[in-house]
C-alpha cells in the first residue's frame, strides 16, 4: 500500500484532540487548509513539511528516527519495532524508545504498520515506518552511517569496475573473503566480510600504525577528504611501509568518491561503533561548565547598556536628519558613510553598522527613492516616546526583523568580489544582510539563554528544553556567564537539525543582545528573561522600575560647553544636539557650542531669544556671558544672504497650465512659487509632486535630476513604515479557533484523494519505480488534449519533468509532469 494511503488512514482513526495537537505541533498542515485527510496526509509527507518538524527535533528523537530508517525499507514494508531499534542504540531502554516513538507518531513523522513477513503473531510491540521521504530530507549519511557496499556499486562506476577484482586480490592475499563474479555479488562479499566488529577487529590487527586513529575520525560522518583518492592500490604489491590510506583503500574499507573524497561504507562504520548505530544515546542536555557574575554587576551592565544605545540612536538620528545617508549603486551603505557617522558617533565602525541596523529596521530611517539616501521619516513617534517605551520599540523590531545587524562587515555569502577582485564584505543596510530565518533563530537563542540560566540556578537540566519556568534568573540571584559555545552546545543538543544556523548567527545575536540591555555582564539579564518568556509587558514594568529617570537639566559652563549630568530626556537631548555638538562618550556627554552648531539652531527656525530660552530653561545654571554673546552675535549676522528650498520644478511651455496649477486649491500642499512664467518650484519631492498633478488630472513626465531633459520612468517603491513594530514570535502555534475549524472540514470531508493528494501520490508511484526500477502505467496528455496510457521506466524526476525509458520502442524521453494525468504500478510491488 502507498504510505501517503496509510498516513492518511492513521490520521483519519485518530482522536480529535489528536489531531489538534498535531495541527498546533506542525501548522503548516494547515497553511493553507486541507479539503481532506488524503490531502492532509499528503502534506504531512511533503519534503518541506517533514524538514520543518525534523528541524523542532531534539537529539535523541532525531537518534531514533534515523535509526527507525536505518532499520526499515519502505519500498519493500519492511518495518521494524522497539526491541529491534533497542540493540542498534547504546544505553537506551524499551520505554524509552516506545515512548519517543509514540511522540513521533503524535508529529505524523512515522506511522504503524504491519510486521515483517516471518514475524510471529501476537507480539505486544508495534510495528512502524517513517514518512516515504524522509530518505531524500535526512540525506545520504543518516546517523553518520555511510551507504551500503551494493548502494555504492550501483551509484560509483569506477568503484564498480574494480570491485570484482578487488576481491579477487584480497582472496590470493589470503583474506577469508567469499567468491564474487559480479560487482553485485562482490558488495555483498565485502559486506559479509565486513560484517561484525570481531570480523572488522581480526582486519585491522596487521593494518599500519595510525589506522585506528584514522578511521576514528569517520566517527560522526562517513565523509573525508583524501588527496589523490582514485589513486591505483593493491593489496598484492604493498610493502610493510605501506601508509593507512592507502592500506584501507586497497581493502576497500574506504571507497574513493572522486578525486579528493572518500567514504566509509556503512558495514564498516557500524562495525566501528561495536555494531550500534547510535553510540552517544542520552536523555539529558550536556551541562557547560559557566562562570558566575552578580546580579548587581549584571543589571547595571544591561541598564548602562540601554541608555547608552538609546542616546546613541538618538544622535545617530539627529545626524541622519542633518546629511542623509548616501547609498551606494550597488545598494547599502558604502564604508566611507559608515567611517563618517561612527566619527560623529565617537564610536567604532561595527558598532555604527549595528546601530544604523537597528535605527533601518525599526522604522526610524528610511529609504528615499528619489535622492537613493536613507532620511529620518517626518514626525517620528519614537522621538516622543519614554526611554522605557524607545526600548521595547527597538527590541520588538529586533526580534521580528529578517535582518541581522552584525553580519555587516562579513564576507559577501556565496564568494562574490569587490572592486579590484578583492573580497566583498556586507555593507550596511544592504540585501545581503538579510536572512529570512533571524527571527526564529533570535528567539531560540534567547530561549537557549533562559534554559542554561534556569539550569545554572536550579541545578536541574530541563530535558524537555522548554525556556518557561526561568523565574529562577531573580533580581538578588548570581547569573551564569554564557558564550557562543555553551549556546552551541545546547542548540545541537535541543535542535540538532538547525545547529548550522546557529552556528553562523549566534556571536552575532549575543553581541546584539548585549547591546539592548538583554544580556548585562555576559549573562541573560531580567529583560532578556522576560522577552525569552514572551512577556514584553512585564519587561517593560521592570525597565521603568529600574531605569533611571532621565533628566531635563544641563550645567552650562563659561568655556561654551553643557554638560549632561546624566542621560538626558529626549526633547532635552534633541534641542542640544540641535545647537551644541556633542562629545565624549556615556551619560555625562560633553556638548560644545560653535558659530557652526548656533548657525544649525537657527537654519532648524530658531532665532536668538528661542535658544537662550531654551537653554535658561533646561540649564541648571545661569547662562554664562560667553554663551550669551556668542548666539546674539550668530543671530545678527545670521540671514544676511537666503536661499530657498525647492525639492522639485514643474516645467511646461503653456502659461495658461503653469497658472491654472498655481491657483488650483487641491495642489496647495505643495507650496508652489512661481519663479517665470513658466516655470514653478515646489516643496514637495518629485515623485509626491507627480502623483499630486496625476491626481488632479494632469500628465506629467519626471525628468532624471541626473540627465536633466531626460523622462525618468516611473516606479513604485514602497518606503518602509515608522509605526510602532508589533512583535509576533516564530513557531507560535495557530489560534484554537482556525484548529477547530480545519478539525470540522476533515470530519466532513467529501470524496478524498483529489488534488495536493493525487499529485503526491503520483510523485510518490514514480520515486519508488525509480528506486526499484520497476515499470509504471502512465495516463499522458498530448498538446491536443488527447490522453494515452503509456507503460515506461521511470528514470529520474527533476525540474518538473521526468525522464523515462520506454522498452517498446527502446528510447528515453523526458515527459512534463503537467502532463501527466495519474501514475500507477505496473508490477506488483507487495513484498
Amino acid at each position: 500500500m502507498s504510505l501517503i494511503r496509510a498516513l492518511s488512514k492513521d490520521l483519519e482513526a485518530r482522536s480529535d484532540d489528536s489531531l489538534r495537537a498535531l495541527l498546533s505541533a506542525r501548522p503548516d498542515l494547515m497553511s493553507p487548509g486541507v479539503p481532506d485527510f488524503a490531502a492532509l496526509a499528503a502534506r504531512a509527507s511533503g519534503r518541506v513539511s517533514v524538514q520543518r518538524a525534523l528541524e523542532r527535533l531534539n537529539r535523541p528523537q532525531m537518534q531514533v528516527l534515523e535509526t527507525l530508517h536505518l532499520c526499515t525499507n519502505t519500498d519493500t514494508g519492511h518495518s521494524a519495532s522497539a526491541p529491534t531499534l533497542k540493540k542498534f542504540i547504546a544505553g537506551s531502554s524499551l520505554a524509552t524508545i516506545e515512548r519517543f516513538l509514540s511522540s513521533l507518531e503524535d508529529l505524523a513523522l512515522v506511522h504503524r504498520s504491519a510486521p515483517p513477513h516471518g514475524t510471529p503473531a501476537g507480539g505486544r510491540h508495534h510495528f512502524y515506518l517513517p514518512v516515504a521521504c524522509l530518505k531524500d530530507v535526512l540525506g545520504i549519511y543518516p546517523a553518520g552511517l555511510g551507504r551500503s557496499y551494493t548502494e555504492l556499486v550501483r551509484l560509483q562506476p569506477a568503484f564498480s569496475q574494480r570491485v570484482v577484482q578487488l576481491v579477487a586480490e584480497l582472496r590470493q592475499s589470503g583474506s577469508d573473503v567469499p567468491p564474487a563474479a559480479t560487482p553485485m555479488e562482490a558488495a555483498l562479499a565485502l559486506q559479509h566480510w565486513t560484517a561484525s566488529p570481531d570480523a572488522l577487529h581480526a582486519i585491522l590487527a596487521d593494518a599500519p600504525e595510525r589506522t585506528t586513529a584514522l578511521l576514528a575520525k569517520f566517527g560522526n560522518w562517513a565523509m573525508g577528504a583524501v588527496p589523490q583518492a582514485q589513486r591505483k592500490v593493491s593489496v598484492l604489491n604493498q610493502g610493510s611501509d605501506v601508509g593507512p590510506v592507502d592500506w584501507l583503500l586497497a581493502r576497500g574499507l574506504l571507497v574513493p568518491l572522486d578525486a579528493a573524497h572518500v567514504e566509509l561504507p556503512h558495514s564498516v562504520g557500524l562495525a566501528l561503533r561495536g555494531g550500534v548505530i547510535i553510540n552517544d544515546f542520552s536523555l539529558e542536555p550536556p551541562t557547560p561548565r559557566l562562570g558566575r557574575t552578580s546580579a548587581l554587576r549584571r543589571r547595571n551592565a544591561a541598564l548602562g547598556a540601554i541608555g547608552e544605545t538609546l542616546r546613541l540612536v538618538t544622535e545617530l538620528l539627529f545626524i541622519v536628519r542633518s546629511q542623509p545617508l548616501a547609498t551606494l549603486r550597488s545598494g547599502g551603505v558604502g564604508v566611507r558613510e559608515l567611517k563618517r557617522l561612527a566619527e560623529a558617533l565617537r564610536v567604532e565602525q561595527q558598532q555604527a553598522a549595528i546601530l544604523t541596523e537597528l535605527a533601518a529596521l525599526a522604522g526610524l530611517l528610511r529609504l528615499d527613492v528619489d535622492s537613493s539616501a536613507w532620511v529620518q521619516p517626518p514626525d517620528l513617534e519614537w522621538l516622543s516616546l519614554p526611554r522605557q517605551e524607545q526600548w521595547l520599540w527597538l527590541v520588538s523590531a529586533w526580534l521580528g526583523s529578517d535582518r541581522v545587524p552584525s553580519l555587516v562587515g562579513q564576507p559577501v555569502p556565496g564568494g562574490k568580489t569587490g572592486p579590484g577582485g578583492s573580497a566583498g564584505q556586507v555593507n550596511a543596510l544592504s540585501a545581503e544582510a538579510q536572512r529570512p530565518d533571524a527571527p526564529l533563530v533570535r528567539k531560540r537563542i534567547l530561549e537557549i539563554l533562559a534554559e542554561l540560566t534556569r539550569d545554572a540556578i536550579t541545578g536541574v537540566p530541563d530535558p524537555s528544553g522548554n525556556a518557561h519556568g526561568a523565574s529562577g534568573n531573580a533580581a538578588d540571584v548570581d547569573a551564569p556567564v554564557l558564550d557562543a559555545a555553551a549556546v552551541l552546545e545546547r542548540a545541537e543538543w535541543t535542535q540538532p537539525r538547525m545547529s548550522r544556523r546557529f552556528s553562523s548567527l549566534v556571536q552575532g545575536v549575543l553581541t546584539e543582545a548585549e547591546l539592548l540591555g538583554l544580556m548585562g555582564s555576559g549573562a541573560l539579564s531580567q529583560l532578556g528573561s522576560a522577552i525569552a518568556d514572551d512577556a514584553p509587558d512585564a519587561a517593560l514594568d521592570l525597565l521603568g522600575e529600574h531605569l533611571p529617570a532621565a533628566l531635563n537639566h544641563v550645567l552650562l559652563q563659561a568655556d561654551l560647553t553643557a554638560v549632561a549630568p546624566g542621560y538626558l530626556t529626549p526633547e532635552v537631548s534633541a534641542g542640544l544636539l540641535q545647537m551644541a555638538d556633542a562629545e565624549g562618550q556615556g551619560p555625562a556627554t560633553i556638548y560644545r557650542f560653535s558659530v557652526a552648531s548656533i548657525r544649525r539652531a537657527l537654519d532648524a527656525g530658531l532665532d536668538a531669544q528661542a535658544i537662550l530660552a531654551f537653554l535658561t530653561e533646561h540649564s541648571a545654571t545661569p547662562v554664562p556671558q560667553p554663551l550669551d554673546y556668542l548666539v546674539q552675535d550668530t543671530a545678527t549676522r545670521y540671514g544676511r544672504l537666503r536661499v530657498g528650498g525647492a525639492a522639485s520644478f514643474i516645467q511646461s511651455e503653456d502659461e495658461a497650465t503653469i497658472l491654472e496649477i498655481l491657483q488650483n486649491p487641491r495642489l496647495s500642499a505643495l507650496g508652489l512659487v512661481q519663479l517665470a512664467p513658466t516655470v514653478l518650484v515646489s516643496a514637495a519631492a518629485p515623485r509626491d509632486t507627480a502623483e499630486a498633478l496625476r491626481g488632479a488630472g494632469l500628465s506629467p513626465a519626471v525628468e532624471d535630476s541626473g540627465q536633466p531633459g531626460t523622462v525618468r520612468l516611473r516606479r513604485t517603491t514602497a518606503a518602509p513604515g515608522a509605526g510602532r513594530p508589533v512583535y509576533s514570535a516564530p513557531g507560535t502555534p495557530p489560534a484554537q479557533a482556525d484548529v477547530d475549524a480545519q478539525l470540522a472540514v476533515l470530519r466532513h470531508q467529501g470524496p478524498a484523494g483529489t488534488g495536493e493528494a493525487a499529485t503526491q501520490l503520483g510523485l510518490e508511484a514514480l520515486q519508488k519505480a525509480i528506486r526499484l526500477k520497476q515499470r509504471v502505467t502512465m495516463n499522458v496528455v498530448d498538446g491536443l488534449g488527447n490522453a494515452a496510457l503509456e507503460t515506461v521506466v521511470p528514470l529520474s524526476v527533476n525540474g518538473g519533468r521526468i525522464r523515462v525509458f520506454d522498452p517498446v520502442k527502446e528510447t528515453e524521453r523526458v515527459v512534463s509532469v503537467h502532463r501527466v494525468i495519474d501514475v500507477e504500478p505496473a508490477e506488483d510491488w507487495s513484498p
